[in-house]
């Protein structure tokens, strides 16, 4: 290797960054020639977060926004706007103007294609409201060795929030749907990040049979106040108990498809996975490559918080939320000894199909001592999370494994 060259290619790079960040600030940089070498000034590395977001949420990306809820800020029942985690594949449109907002719906297998505006679909089609659990398919990345690809969130992908709009099927119903529909997809008014109008950010759907549920909504509305323009404002799909990704954003169109779906992100490794289990690290085919549709059983401790200190006799109230894609939860159970032994929870029954689910437990430690609480949870078909990290795949999804926080008892 050319050293001198390596230098000078290290110096430009220096350089370079000194340049934005005189651009940024407006200023000189104090103390820059003793700045590391390789090093990003912190006021380079974003991390900002959007508007009306609560300060603790953790920003993993600003271009495009990925934003994480610690799992103690989500002890709400129903997730508020500032606490919900956000996952973006591109830029919002820059300019939303909701009155003059259009859905068309078209597709091989719609008999008709047809437009509607943001007021037909609120004053023709009978409004609805659910409580939908909407989870990242990357929600628990972080927890995969070797690491995989994407944004390492940790438990905090995932919300249950209060949607208003219409059902999908009664629109798709009102133009059409000839026999041979297998899937829908959608595309939304979001901005591919290379700036290039042509390309699609993403563009993905689901089979007719859940584009049909009724739960699946056309929302305009999130816990009784406008979709926030981070969430989609102002509309968008969805799709409870499926990938986040299925549920998308600024949504301007819908396609009645004859085929499964091929937008952005509906081939490759997005949101698919070895349909078999394979060595961690491993190439898989594409052909042996499965989309994700209902996501896994889970749960979250919500309460306390990890690192919690508690006084030697005192008892522990310990509380969260399970959820189990298409499913329900059956039973919940919490453990202080690392999975020797398991206690059963109290568990409330969701607010609605597609709904999340309380629990609570009461734990009595024996004595003094650092502690970890383990939490799971199994589903209307008997499947339980594991304890242990499920298999690898490409893209890191669907990591349903016991959700543990420490606990220090003094």
């Amino acid at each position: 290797m050319n050293t001198n060259n390596f230098h000078n290619r290290r110096g430009f790079l220096k350089k370079s960054v000194l340049a934005s960040l005189v651009a940024t600030l407006g200023t000189e940089v104090a103390f820059a020639d003793k700045m590391p070498a390789h090093y990003t000034p912190l006021i380079l590395e974003g991390g900002e977060l959007p508007a009306g977001k609560n300060k603790d949420l953790i920003v993993l990306s600003d271009r495009p926004w990925n934003v994480e809820t610690p799992a103690h800020l989500l002890d709400d029942a129903v997730t508020p706007a500032d606490k919900m985690f956000i996952r973006n594949n591109g830029n919002p449109p820059s300019e939303v103007d909701a009155k003059n907002w259009s859905l068309t719906i078209d597709g091989e297998s719609a008999k008709a294609k047809k437009t509607f505006t943001l007021q037909d679909l609120k004053t023709k089609f009978k409004p609805h409201t659910y409580q939908l659990t909407l989870e990242c398919g990357g929600n628990g990345r972080n927890g995969y060795n070797p690491p995989a690809s994407g944004n390492q969130w940790g438990e905090g992908a995932v919300s249950c929030a209060e949607w208003t709009g219409v059902r999908l099927k009664d629109v798709l119903e009102s133009v059409g749907i000839k026999p041979d529909a297998v899937y829908i997809g959608y595309y939304g008014q979001d901005t591919h990040l290379s700036g290039d109008p042509k390309k699609v950010p993403i563009s993905r759907g689901v089979p007719i049979k859940k584009a049909l549920e009724d739960e699946t909504l056309l929302a305009w509305a999130m816990n009784g106040q406008d979709i926030p323009i981070m969430h989609g404002h102002p509309l968008r799909l969805v799709v409870g108990g499926w990938p986040a990704s299925t549920s998308g954003k600024w949504l301007s169109r819908i396609s009645i498809r004859n085929i499964v779906h091929d937008g952005e992100k509906m081939g490759g490794d997005s949101y698919r996975v070895p349909a078999y289990p394979v060595e961690p690290g491993a190439e898989v085919p594409d052909e042996d490559m499965k989309i994700i549709e209902s996501m896994p059983v889970k749960s979250v401790i919500t309460y306390p918080r990890s690192g919690a200190i508690l006084e030697s006799g005192q008892s522990l109230a310990v509380r969260g939320h399970a959820w189990a894609g298409d499913l329900s939860i059956k039973e919940m159970m919490v453990s202080m000894d690392y999975g020797a032994s398991w206690q059963k929870c109290e568990l409330k029954a969701p607010k609605n199909r597609l709904a999340w689910q309380h629990w609570t437990a009461n734990l009595k430690f024996p004595g003094k001592g650092y502690y970890e609480i383990w939490a799971k949870a199994t589903d209307s078909m008997g499947k339980s999370q594991p304890m242990v990290i499920p298999a690898w795949n490409p893209k890191g999804y669907i990591n349903n494994a016991c959700h543990r926080i420490a606990v220090k008892v003094v």
